[in-house]
């Protein structure tokens, strides 16, 4: 019993050991400015950016070939966080971010889209009305495109402390 313990003891300092030097010999570099893009971006993977997921996302960034307000749940607050890291100029013309939103008077209950939510952002028991938690809110579209009775729907963000932003003023007589 001592033996096979022993035995045992011995194989797995010797394998761990060994494991150790293969992670340290064939390590592969990794670009920083990468991995802290991907740490900024909310990893839903929605691809709501047109890129697939935040990983070719975080390349599109890295490689300048991408807007820093690429990424729609991400918000205002994402877009001048990405901006300041790139050094980038910020062209927040694409307005607020779309949210889903649910018309209670229509829903059903049928739970077709809590199923499909990638966040679970829609709360809600079967034959029960159901809610969206706009904090939890990507805004990828996919419960619009399954509810039957078009009770969801993509709305602008309605303006919360961390999400408004001061308008800018208008230019009068120049």
């Amino acid at each position: 019993m001592i033996a096979a313990m022993m035995t045992l003891t011995m194989l797995g300092s010797l394998l761990g050991l060994l494991l150790s030097l293969a992670a340290r010999f064939f390590q592969v570099p990794s670009d920083a400015l990468r991995e802290d893009i991907m740490e900024l971006l909310p990893g839903v993977n929605c691809g709501q950016c047109g890129y697939p997921g935040c990983g070719g996302a975080a390349d599109a960034l890295v490689a300048g070939t991408a807007a820093p307000t690429l990424c729609p749940p991400g918000g205002a607050a994402l877009a001048r966080t990405l901006a300041a890291k790139l050094g980038r100029a910020l062209d927040a013309s694409g307005g607020p971010p779309l949210l889903a939103e649910i018309d209670e008077s229509l829903c059903i209950g049928c739970a077709h889209c809590g199923k499909l939510c990638a966040t679970d952002a829609i709360i809600g028991a079967p034959k029960q009305i159901h809610v969206v938690l706009q904090e939890a809110c990507t805004g990828c579209g996919v419960c619009v495109e399954v509810c039957p009775t078009e009770c969801l729907q993509l709305r602008p963000q309605k303006p919360t402390f961390d999400s408004w932003c001061w308008p800018k003023p208008a230019l009068v007589g120049v």
